[in-house]
């Protein structure tokens, strides 16, 4: 992304609703400092000003004064008020997205999101967006609570099992930003990033029209491309080093020994049940963790995906 930083504090803003955002945090922050400055003021010449000047010395009890209490009452009343209509007003604008939005379904699971778009396209850890128009996020886990963060939009929402939670933003400058989850989610959880990436309206629309699919690329180049979209280096290695599940190096053609005993050659039909159903047949000495890639990836992807791993020799 290109463009001047919002502040000194804040990453740099590309939403709509970022300037709102931005504007109660530093409100806060210089009301805290205030406060802060003046309390540890005050303290500091109360200590020198009634410091006790001699080992008899009796000090006089204090007076209770009602004006200042009701003094120091009052300000932090009105200061929370005025916090609370600045919050308010921002989580209403946060929270209700516009009429004409793009709606875009977000699926979450251990360790990788899914983005679903109004044509029915798929993508895994990217998502795609135009330029200055409302996008609306349908979310929701498959497993466990994650938690979508976009830092340049200000934008963080939980995502929860058996539940949907919305958010929504409207970008403001093409670029490309990450995606994070902030909810501890397990081992893979800081590798479960996606690449969020905002698109002039037309470039989007004929990445849309074409289905998500990038042309142009040979097989095992697009499928290496995908398998660092979808996070695979989290758990296999292509360099023969243990990790969560097994090496993809000289996978292809080479006997594999299950968990039930039983040995199979790892053809390309073994390679794609490994990749839409992989606890069909789990591999000895690793555990079923690895999720289902049934429906998330398009045929030309999953090609590509066993194009790849038949090149890691």
């Amino acid at each position: 992304m290109s463009g001047t930083p919002n502040s000194f504090w804040l990453p740099e803003a590309a939403s709509t609703t970022a300037a709102q955002h931005d504007a109660g945090w530093s409100l806060v922050l210089w009301i805290s400092a205030f406060f802060f400055v003046l309390v540890v003021g005050l303290m500091s010449y109360f200590v020198i000003r009634y410091r006790r000047r001699s080992e008899t010395e009796i000090p006089d009890a204090p007076d209770h004064n009602t004006r200042l209490e009701i003094v120091w009452t009052l300000i932090p009343v009105a200061i929370v008020v005025v916090l609370f209509a600045v919050g308010f007003k921002g989580f209403l604008k946060g929270t209700i997205a516009p009429a004409d939005s793009m709606e875009i379904f977000v699926t979450a699971e251990r360790w990788m999101w899914t983005f679903t778009y109004p044509n029915g396209a798929t993508s895994v850890n990217e998502l795609r967006v135009p330029l200055g128009r409302p996008v609306k996020l349908v979310m929701s886990s498959k497993d466990v609570i994650h938690s979508f963060y976009v830092p340049e939009f200000r934008l963080k929402k939980d995502v929860v099992p058996n539940s949907y939670t919305t958010a929504w933003f409207e970008p403001t400058q093409v670029g490309e930003m990450t995606v994070t989850c902030t909810e501890y989610c397990g081992a893979g959880h800081s590798a479960m990033l996606a690449k969020l990436q905002v698109m002039p309206e037309k470039e989007f629309r004929d990445w849309l029209d074409a289905g998500g699919e990038e042309k142009g690329v040979s097989p095992e180049k697009a499928g290496e491309k995908l398998a660092m979209k979808l996070a695979c280096a989290t758990c296999h290695s292509t360099d023969g080093s243990a990790k969560t599940g097994p090496t993809w190096k000289g996978l292809y053609n080479h006997p594999t020994e299950l968990a039930d005993g039983t040995t199979v050659t790892a053809d390309e039909n073994y390679l794609r049940e490994s990749i839409t159903d992989p606890n069909k047949k789990v591999v000895k000495g690793f555990q079923p963790v690895m999720p289902a890639f049934k429906g998330l990836v398009t045929q030309k992807q999953l090609d590509a995906l066993i194009a790849y791993l038949k090149s890691l020799k």
